[in-house]
């Protein structure tokens, strides 16, 4: 809505009778029926299976494929190798954009990783196809695999994350550190982590002379369709993308996979629709993960424990193909107050796959890292946990010297800790046990996300019935956008959910922009707060500019948009339906559109964050080592709540994914061959229900007037950067044992110099 609109906008505290609800997922009968249908559900007629044959070592090439035997077998159609590969209109090794990953689509026999696809069988049935690959039983020519953070030469970083810088220097820390008068030094290593959503990677793709039709889970349609367009050398209009649903994504499902395109190269070669879905070990490898990383931690704290100087040194991993370095250190920057702050990073190449974002990104490892350093300086300074960190409490960003557009963190630590009961916690370690002797312990950490906005687009429509229609290219990972969204969208029209029409997941969408960096509601729900405005705004201008409409001539005191009805402001006894205005106008429909995007200037004068403090409880039994988190309450604050069930939802999700980072979660990699040796989910462990603690949100009110129009922050990854920390420090504070290589394991209790 522009300044010269007649429409009075609504105050973000003043919404209607949707946002705000506890409303039960709109997509959910259809998840607990089967009737929603994901990528790998569709079979068009006529279609082929393709199975990824991969490499089994790390380094090298492949010097030979028994092609002859694999095409031999009944039922096989195809094998796709570099030989017979449909060529590409560019090179899947360039890279536009940190956003665009380099990906192996049979460029030539080199094998850069294991698990890389080195040919693709396609063939009548999966059976076939899967039986084929085995038959093309690859030989290759090996080098030594480098797969450590020692197993190569060392360089420093041109950029961290999505071009961050990868030094940042605020004060003098080596001064700050010189006139500390406690002071720590320690390192913390986090392992490689693997997104593994319950749903695979997987394509259904079909072509029809240049025009492609396609069926798979994306966090981000537009990205997808132009990489495509520019891999294939056709238009992106000729490209249509169905992705209603995602069984989760977690940043893997953000950029197109190597995959992902050899299933569409397969549907060219052969000339029929073929399907192409991941096996659960092909997902180590291809299709990204978070990378291990070894962070120093130098801190100084003067007598009354406030910081003197902070320095953070990341080391991590990328491929030796492409560049995506960890941003571990970039919560260091926004979090606690210092005079003197520098993070700074390197890295190593290894014979990986790429990493890349990965669920909180950076803040997820970086976070366990900081918040085990503070709870050591705090130890060091003889002072509560909770205290130390009020004592180091932010007013400002401490680098950039930005105000907050808004920072409910003080609240965010005192209603969690009353509701924890934190005042009860004493000062040193190892002092608390239950009734069955095993040792207490209690933990905190502090929460933190950037709010983030990417660009996004909507479009409304009010039809003369009373109903409305607002389409986005949204996506539906589990988050419940479709809810949220919908919400955002019936309010905008003043209408009823019930009387709302609400369509996204396909590209011929308008562009919601990426669901990713817990940006989603924020970006494609301002897209849709704004066509919803213009669209009222173009029907309040019919009905005051119409003499027969009692709302005629309320220009100057603007009207309100509620229950399918315009009302002037001034005089709410005076009010119009939308049927009666666009019956009068002879409209059968009135349309508008709207953009999602942060403001150049607001992101300029403010730093954005939601934050939050969790605080855990564990066990351990002191013969065994055995750990267990029997309680975890966080307390969070993000902005305008669009639906406080679904954001509970987000936050445990976050939470258990704390718990999963500090205690469970890693690749174990075979240092001989390169490859990943737990890739199924028997052995790469994540929590299952009887690791889940009892767990609880609080949902801090805050109002943010600056972050955009709605007040939106997001909520889907700041669970993790509390929650692993919080577990780790309480494990300290059972155990008297510090751990800093993660996850915390038995051998690390009962096999350390502190042993129980």
């Amino acid at each position: 809505m522009t300044e010269s609109s007649p429409i009075a906008t609504l105050s973000p505290r003043r919404h209607g009778a949707n946002i705000g609800q506890p409303l039960t997922r709109r997509d959910g009968i259809l998840k607990v029926t089967g009737q929603a249908r994901y990528a790998a559900d569709n079979h068009p007629p006529d279609m082929l299976h393709a199975v990824l044959a991969v490499s089994s070592i790390a380094r090298g090439r492949v010097t030979f494929l028994d092609v002859r035997a694999a095409k031999a077998h009944p039922g096989v159609v195809e094998v796709m190798t570099p030989a017979n590969r449909p060529k590409l209109a560019m090179d899947p090794d360039e890279k536009a954009n940190p956003f665009m990953f380099r990906m192996e689509v049979l460029q030539n026999d080199t094998v850069r990783y294991s698990g890389q696809p080195v040919a693709v069988v396609i063939a009548e049935t999966l059976e076939a196809a899967t039986e084929g690959a085995a038959l093309l039983a690859p030989r290759y020519e090996t080098e030594p695999a480098r797969v450590g953070l020692d197993d190569n030469d060392i360089f420093i970083t041109p950029a961290v994350g999505a071009g961050t810088p990868s030094e940042v220097r605020h004060g003098d820390v080596e001064a700050g550190l010189a006139v500390a008068e406690h002071r720590i030094d320690a390192t913390y290593e986090t392992p490689a982590q693997y997104h593994n959503a319950m749903e695979p990677h997987a394509i259904v793709a079909a072509w029809d002379g240049d025009s492609l039709s396609i069926d798979m889970p994306s966090q981000a349609l537009a990205w997808a369709q132009q990489r495509i367009a520019g891999l294939f050398g056709i238009a992106p209009e000729n490209i249509h993308i169905r992705s209603p649903f995602l069984g989760g994504g977690f940043g893997s499902k953000g950029v197109m996979s190597g995959p992902q395109i050899l299933g569409i190269l397969a549907a060219r070669l052969v000339g029929r629709p073929v399907k192409l879905v991941l096996r659960r070990d092909q997902m180590y490898g291809p299709v990204g993960h978070r990378a291990p990383t070894r962070q120093t931690f130098r801190i100084g704290a003067d007598r009354e424990g406030r910081l003197t100087a902070i320095h953070h040194h990341v080391r991590t991993a990328t491929s030796t193909f492409d560049d995506f370095f960890e941003p571990s250190g970039q919560v260091t920057r926004t979090l606690y107050a210092s005079p003197a702050i520098a993070t700074t990073a390197d890295a190593v190449r290894l014979d990986t796959g790429t990493p890349i974002f990965m669920r909180a990104p950076g803040e997820a490892s970086g976070s366990i890292a900081l918040e085990s350093a503070i709870d050591e300086m705090a130890h060091a300074a003889g002072i509560d946990p909770l205290e130390f960190r009020l004592r180091n409490y932010a007013e400002i960003e401490p680098v950039s010297g930005k105000p907050f557009s808004s920072k409910a963190l003080r609240e965010c630590y005192a209603q969690g800790a009353a509701r924890f009961g934190w005042h009860g916690r004493p000062l040193a370690p190892r002092q608390m046990r239950d009734e069955n002797g095993l040792l207490v312990g209690w933990g905190l950490g502090t929460a933190t996300f950037p709010a983030i906005m990417f660009e996004g687009h909507a479009r409304a429509v009010l039809r003369r019935d009373g109903t409305g229609l607002v389409e986005t290219g949204a996506h539906e990972m589990g988050q419940g956008a479709w809810t949220a969204l919908a919400q955002i969208a019936a309010d905008s029209l003043g209408i009823d959910l019930d009387q709302l029409e609400f369509r996204s997941g396909t590209s011929d969408l308008p562009d919601a922009g990426i669901a990713g960096g817990s940006a989603h509601t924020a970006t494609a729900g301002i897209a849709i707060h704004g066509a919803g405005a213009a669209t009222i705004a173009k029907l309040a201008e019919l009905a005051m500019n119409d003499n027969r409409s009692p709302l005629f001539g309320a220009g100057n005191a603007g009207v309100l948009a509620r229950r399918g009805r315009l009302i002037r402001c001034d005089d709410e006894s005076r009010s119009e339906s939308y049927a009666d205005i666009l019956a009068r106008a002879g409209l059968p429909e009135i349309e508008g559109s709207g953009r999602g995007a942060c403001d150049p200037a607001a992101t300029g004068a403010y730093a954005m964050h939601a934050h939050g403090a969790v605080f855990a409880e564990v066990k351990v039994d002191p013969e065994l080592g055995q750990i267990r988190t029997t309680r975890l309450i966080g307390a969070f604050a993000a902005g305008t709540i669009i639906n406080p069930r679904l954001v509970r939802s987000q936050y445990y999700g976050g939470m258990i994914w704390g718990l999963s980072f500090a205690l469970h979660e890693r690749a174990v990699m075979d240092p001989r061959s390169g490859r990943v040796m737990n890739a199924n989910l028997a052995e790469y462990h994540v929590p299952v229900n009887a690791d889940v603690p009892s767990i609880e949100a609080i949902l801090v009110e805050e109002f943010d007037p600056y972050v955009n129009e709605l007040g939106i922050k997001g909520v889907g990854e700041i669970g993790i950067t509390g929650t692993a920390g919080a577990i780790a420090n309480a494990v300290w504070h059972a155990t008297g044992v510090r751990v800093r290589r993660f996850p915390i394991a038995i051998e690390h209790l009962i096999g350390s110099e502190a042993a129980l």
